[in-house]
């Protein structure tokens, strides 16, 4: 009997493998001084949180999602759709899904992300549990409360997923790349190739920098564009340089 995995159940758990497999190269990396952007004792020294807990705050944010994921998939049905009606989408239509999705998860995630940064109440009970990662690491990229969990990366995430209209199947390809991407936003390196540095000025450098304590009212876009932050004035540009005893330190770039 032929044994038939499903695009919905792939959809679901590919971008948890996917976050664990590149988190998990990202920290082999992180052994090597010459490509960090903190040394490793301001990692052991400056974050506030263990890593078994910052695992467990992860396993349990991902554990949500997947719920959330198989709901959204059974309420929708698109994938039976699609084989009912032998629905073949274009490869400008793809573009056109994965764009739109990249625009609806930046623009949620940026005003609740600022919005958890300006009141008071919800950055001490909920957001600085983030920011207890003073020296960022890949596999601490999605550690955050439990609420700022679902209404900012859950949430923005089933919006991308119904606004732009794509299939389950195209949602495996879409939020595994969008997993490497933040991944890798918050690895604290700075590899010589990187294809994400080329396409996109919202890196691991750049989100380095809202980390510290001079730029926690800045670079609050996430994921792929910065266009938020500069149209609402929290744009802080950056750049990188080397230090002498090795690896890499972030330097804010002034009046550009």
């Amino acid at each position: 009997m032929e044994f038939i995995i499903s695009d919905e159940l792939l959809g679901t758990f590919v971008p948890i493998v996917v976050y664990w497999l590149f988190s998990g190269l990202y920290m082999l990396f992180g052994t090597q001084e010459k490509y960090r952007l903190h040394t490793k004792q301001d990692e052991d020294e400056k974050n506030l949180v263990s890593k078994a807990n910052v695992i467990k705050g992860v396993l349990f944010l991902q554990a949500v999602q997947a719920s959330v994921a198989m709901i959204l998939f059974t309420v929708t049905g698109r994938d039976a759709a699609c084989v009912a009606n032998n629905v073949k989408h274009s490869i400008f239509e793809l573009v056109r899904q994965f764009f739109t999705a990249m625009v609806v998860l930046d623009t949620w995630q940026y005003f609740i992300h600022r919005y958890l940064h300006h009141n008071k109440f919800l950055y001490r009970h909920i957001h600085s549990q983030h920011h207890r990662l003073v020296v960022p690491y890949a596999f601490g990229a999605l550690y955050s409360h439990p609420l700022e969990g679902l209404f900012g990366d859950t949430m923005s995430g089933a919006l991308a997923f119904l606004v732009s209209g794509m299939s389950p199947r195209a949602s495996i390809f879409f939020f595994s790349f969008a997993t490497i991407k933040t991944v890798d936003d918050h690895c604290g390196l700075w590899l010589p190739v990187n294809f994400f540095h080329v396409f996109f000025q919202n890196n691991s450098a750049y989100h380095d920098v809202h980390h510290q304590l001079y730029g926690s009212k800045y670079n609050y876009s996430q994921h792929f564009f910065v266009v938020w932050d500069k149209i609402l004035g929290t744009y802080m540009p950056c750049s990188t340089k080397k230090r002498e005893n090795g690896g890499f330190e972030v330097k804010v770039v002034k009046d550009e």
